[in-house]
């Protein structure tokens, strides 16, 4: 088995519920094979409370919580993504 880490991204609108929560998942249960990311296209100013709370109540970390933009992954010292998942439609587009 490869010792390869890969960078997955997940995407959608706001970046306040359900990529943020993809993040957390797959931050836990990738056994250090992934390292998670999320953004929005039209990111909101603060993560959405009820996603924190779900996602603290089973224990999971969010200390990365943050609502971010995909901008922030076409710096040019941004990390390479091996895997781009989008979560809503209208992102896909």
């Amino acid at each position: 088995m490869s010792d390869n880490v890969y960078n997955v991204l997940f995407l959608c609108n706001a970046n306040s519920a359900r990529s943020i929560m993809a993040e957390a998942i797959l931050s836990r249960i990738g056994g250090g094979r992934f390292k998670a990311f999320s953004a929005g296209s039209q990111p909101k100013r603060e993560v959405n409370p009820y996603a924190l709370q779900l996602l603290e109540s089973l224990s999971y970390d969010t200390s990365f919580a943050r609502s971010k933009g995909w901008d922030e992954f076409a710096e040019p010292d941004a990390p390479e993504m091996n895997f781009i998942f989008t979560l809503c439609d209208s992102t896909a587009n």
